[in-house]
């Protein structure tokens, strides 16, 4: 109920009551009818325009809820689409959104029809002049043609992706539950300013800045939240931005431990759940166990014990005062792929020299000696990128060392 809450506030609401029951889910009203008249009674009491479930609606609840208060009904998976909406700036997240209403719109609109033909109610308004099966394709139309959108800018990103690949970095991915704190980090340690925001879901789509580690460069992604129940259909909705974690070289996993400890293992096990559904089990986990300037040492010794086991590769950290930055960045390092010392020479030419330029930009390079007309190279990347360096020395005339 603490994490409704907070979802309401944000997505703008002011909570004013709310209540709990514990029984079977009601076919009419999803709460029982005694609980309904209660809830009738507060809305009239206290002026409420909105009414939130935290159980899934079916549409002939939320019609009959609302006839019974006055006002519409919702749950939270429409909740989440809402703070969605309100968040989202670039075109990719808006369409990402926008699929996902519809989804969720087509699954529910032969019956949402049926009961909007039966008498206009809060949230189903305007739908009595379609027939049922016009409006059915209506939605899969709109469906159809926002998927063949998000394709195009899929294959945009698939693109970006093949260029960063040719760069030579590695890609690390932040993921966490929504405000864990991943943009705070992504600032700590890219020095950037992405904006930070104690409401949930601040990120909607990615942010990637390239940024040094223990002198080596790597590709670093902001990604979005994840919430426990996170709807299968929200899942595949932003399946090409929770593509970047799929493809990166290290999931760095930030985790608010500052909250109680059920609270931190439940956050923890969803976040390890969604990396798995998604398709990203096989990646290296590093997990940050953030916040712990809310803490007293005592606290983050026994948080830190507690979740040794459970928390892949944890480092105690502050992303806001930038405590245990430097130790966090020890351990990224032991987990990233191993990178290969690799020598070569190559005859000074001018295209010999463009080369060298584009290779300083792109590799660790650890020594350099001219010897007459050659030039002698020492450099440390990761394997697949030594060898691509490799066919270009052969092209020069050079001599490759492993």
């Amino acid at each position: 109920m603490d994490e409704l809450r907070s979802l309401a506030e944000s997505a703008g609401y002011t909570v004013v009551e709310s209540f709990e029951q514990v029984r079977g889910p009601d076919p009419r009203y999803q709460i029982g009818s005694g609980k309904a008249r209660e809830l009738a009674d507060l809305v009239s009491k206290n002026g409420v325009e909105r009414t939130i479930f935290d159980n899934e609606l079916k549409p002939v609840q939320a019609y009959n809820l609302a006839k019974a208060t006055g006002v519409e009904a919702v749950d939270r998976f429409q909740l989440i689409l809402e703070i969605f909406a309100r968040r989202a700036s670039t075109t990719e997240a808006k369409l990402q959104i926008k699929l996902a209403q519809l989804r969720y719109e087509l699954a529910r609109a032969k019956e949402k029809v049926k009961l909007a033909r039966m008498g206009e109610q809060p949230g189903f308004m305007g739908l009595g002049a379609y027939e049922v099966d016009v409006y059915y394709e209506a939605v899969k139309r709109q469906i159809h043609s926002i998927q063949d959108k998000l394709r195009k800018i899929r294959k945009k990103r698939r693109l970006h992706r093949a260029r960063r690949l040719e760069l030579g970095f590695s890609l690390v991915s932040l993921a966490g539950y929504t405000n864990a704190g991943k943009s705070s980090l992504f600032n700590a340690l890219a020095e950037e300013t992405v904006p930070v925001d104690p409401g949930l879901f601040t990120t909607l789509s990615t942010t990637t800045r390239a940024v040094n580690l223990s002198g080596k460069r790597f590709l670093l992604t902001d990604t979005v939240g994840f919430i426990d129940r996170l709807p299968l259909t929200l899942i595949e909705a932003f399946h090409s931005t929770l593509e970047e974690t799929i493809f990166s070289d290290l999931i760095l996993l930030v985790v608010d431990v500052s909250e109680p400890r059920d609270e931190v293992e439940r956050k923890l096990s969803c976040c390890l759940d969604t990396i798995q559904k998604i398709g990203a089990a096989g990646i290296p986990v590093v997990t940050a166990l953030n916040k712990i300037d809310l803490l007293s040492e005592e606290e983050v010794q026994r948080k830190v014990e507690v979740l040794t086991n459970v928390a892949p590769n944890s480092v105690p950290v502050s992303a806001l005062y930038r405590t245990n930055i430097g130790l966090l960045k020890q351990k990224m390092m032991r987990h990233l792929k191993g990178y290969v010392l690799v020598s070569f020479s190559l005859p000074v030419t001018n295209d010999s020299l463009s080369f060298l330029s584009w290779l300083f930009s792109r590799a660790d390079i650890r020594d350099i000696k001219y010897e007459g007309n050659r030039v002698r190279v020492v450099f440390e990347s990761v394997p697949w990128f030594a060898e691509k360096v490799m066919g270009r020395v052969k092209e020069f005339g050079g001599v490759f060392n492993a």
